[in-house]
Parts: C-alpha cells; sequence; structure tokens
C-alpha cells in the first residue's frame, strides 16, 4: 500500500505566538509554543470512466501530523472500512487548484468497496465535520453507533494494578510535543506489562485514538485484544467505542469517565477504569480482569 511521505506525517506541528507573561508585577513579552489545529479533509477516491473521482467523507479537526493513521483509523471505527484488505492506499489530496495539499487525505478502496455507499447506508445524509471534542458526530444515534459492534469476549487479558499505576507516568514521559506545549491530548497502547507500545498525540483525544487504531489496522495487528488503551482526560462514550470496535478489553484513563461510556463499556465487555493517578484506580466496569 503507498502512503504519504512520512516526515510530512509523523511530525507534529507546533506553531509560535508571542505572549506577555506576567508573573506577579512583572511583564515580559516571549514567544510561547502553540500546538496547531488544522482541518484535515478525508475523501474516497474512486475511478469513473477513466477520471478520478473524489467525495469528501469527513473534515476533522486535528494536530497534523500521522494524518493517514487518523483517516484510516477513523473509517475504521466509523464501520466505514472494515478489514485492511478493503483499504487499497492513502494518498495526499489536491486543494480545488489541482496542488498537493497537506489538509487533504484521499482514501482509495479495495475494489468492490464502496466507502460512499456505506455512508449513506449508515444514515450520513452528507459529509460530517468532527471537531476536537467529537468522536462520533457522523452518528444518528447511540443505537446505531453500537448497532454494529459484538460485545468483547471476557476472560483473556488480565492485568495486575500495580502495572496500572504505572501507565500515567509512562505516558507522560513520552509526551514530547505536550513538554513544549501543554496543549494535546494523548493516547497510548500497552501490553499487559506496562510497556508503551505506541503513543499518539493530538488537539482532540479521540483523534489520538484513531491515530493508533489506524496503525494497527495499516500494521494488520487487529484486534488489539491483547492491549490496553490509556487516554489523558476524561473518558467518554465515544473512546470506548473505538476501543470496542479495536477489540481492547481495557481502557484506563486518569480522569472520570462519563456515564454513558460506563453503560457503553459494561454492554461491549471492556474493562472501563478511570481516576489513575498516583496508586489509585476506580474500576467501573468488568473488574475481573484487573487483579
Amino acid at each position: 500500500m503507498e502512503t504519504p511521505t512520512r516526515s510530512r506525517l509523523d511530525a507534529l506541528r507546533q506553531v509560535t505566538a508571542a505572549v506577555d507573561r506576567w508573573r506577579g508585577d512583572d511583564r515580559a513579552t516571549t514567544a510561547d509554543e502553540l500546538v496547531a489545529e488544522e482541518p484535515l479533509e478525508v475523501r474516497a477516491r474512486a475511478r469513473v470512466d477513466a477520471r478520478a473521482s473524489v467525495e469528501t467523507i469527513a473534515v476533522i479537526m486535528r494536530t497534523p501530523g500521522h494524518d493517514d493513521e487518523l483517516a484510516a483509523g477513523f473509517l475504521f471505527s466509523e464501520g466505514l472500512l472494515r478489514a485492511r484488505d478493503e483499504l487499497a492506499e492513502l494518498v495526499p489530496g489536491a486543494d480545488p487548484d489541482g496542488l498537493p495539499s497537506d489538509n487533504v487525505m484521499d482514501v482509495v478502496a479495495a475494489p468492490g468497496v464502496d466507502i460512499v455507499a456505506r455512508m449513506r447506508e449508515a444514515g450520513y445524509s452528507r459529509q460530517f465535520a468532527v471537531n476536537a471534542s467529537c468522536g462520533v458526530c457522523g452518528k444518528n444515534s447511540v443505537a446505531a453507533a453500537c448497532a454494529t459492534l459484538p460485545p468483547l469476549p471476557l476472560g483473556g487479558l488480565t492485568v495486575d494494578h500495580d502495572i496500572l499505576y504505572g501507565l500515567p507516568d509512562r505516558l507522560r514521559a513520552e509526551q514530547r510535543v505536550f513538554a513544549h506545549t501543554g496543549g494535546l491530548h494523548a493516547a497510548g497502547i500497552f501490553d499487559r506489562a506496562g510497556n508503551l507500545l505506541a503513543l499518539r498525540e493530538d488537539v482532540g483525544r479521540h483523534n489520538a485514538v484513531d491515530k493508533l487504531v489506524g496503525r494497527a489496522l495499516l500494521d494488520g495487528t487487529l484486534p488489539m485484544d491483547e492491549r490496553i488503551l490509556l487516554v489523558s482526560g476524561r473518558l467518554s462514550f465515544e473512546i470506548v467505542l473505538k476501543a470496542l470496535a479495536a477489540g481492547i478489553p481495557i481502557v484506563a484513563a486518569v480522569s472520570a469517565p462519563s456515564s454513558l461510556a460506563v453503560d457503553m463499556a459494561q454492554a461491549g465487555g471492556v474493562t472501563l477504569t478511570g481516576f489513575l493517578r498516583g496508586a489509585t484506580v476506580n474500576v467501573y466496569t468488568h473488574p475481573e480482569r484487573v487483579h
């Protein structure tokens, strides 16, 4: 599969702004690093009578970087791609003037796979926008979001509570962009021994999860049934939904889950933990996986 240039995709972009910094009664003008937030247009590209035809699927507000993973993970989480072999290639798109754009990603499906038709069958009347706080904005209802995802089997992966305690420090230690900007969420994939296997950062926590899921999809390592997902911040419904789609049995967060996240995890067979801080953790669903 062809993928866009890695240097363009992998480096999260930061911008610099001049700020007046007050400390008590003292003021100084200095430069501050900010995390970039820009739209990524995800389009389905097809061939029609020897001509390239494209249709916008979504516009995602994201932090530029790992855009191929984000596009693939987003489409998988939404059910518009169902397996690695349904994806032929990901290619940089062009703007209306025909020039290559850093903010357009074209998805070419394998023969016989119609992403646009699936979008319409799922109830999307048109392309949709996804902002930094919304992960399943295209779904018309929670029931529609859950309908095609069977619950995970119980059993299998378990984790020692002491292993959980160490995950946030390992995640924070690798958040290189956050260390400079303070403005990013992170998501990390760990094994049962607490080893950090992959980390992604983004202005939206659900985007960071989509990037991880997309990486696994592109690598052919789904489902992630022997993996633990940790997210910075709170745990919302869409994070659990994406974990369920990727087959991740244990999801942890340093903050609180929403009530809908707990309901989704309980129904989906996902062990949900929150308030993972220091030597404390709350296990909200399926506690048999934590010992």
